[in-house]
């Protein structure tokens, strides 16, 4: 497994790479007794956007987060 971060135009980009190309992250609704399934949708709540992107025999989960503290504009780069 591999994380990235990467930031830039107001933004951070995490990336997580692990070679399970065949296993796709799936945003479902959790029920309230299920064990797993909300960290997609979490993720969801808090991202600007998010995605996955296939490689040779991997798969890379994204997100973009606006950089900076909360309700303040980011700072240019």
């Amino acid at each position: 497994m591999t994380v990235r971060v990467v930031h830039g135009q107001g933004r951070a980009r995490v990336e997580v790479t692990d070679p399970a190309p065949r296993t796709l992250p799936v945003l479902r609704v959790a029920a309230a007794d299920d064990e797993g399934g909300r960290g997609l949708a979490l993720l969801d709540a808090v991202t600007l956007q998010w995605g996955v992107d296939h490689g040779p025999g991997t798969k890379t989960v994204w997100c973009e987060l606006p950089q900076g503290p909360p309700g303040r504009s980011p700072s240019p780069d």
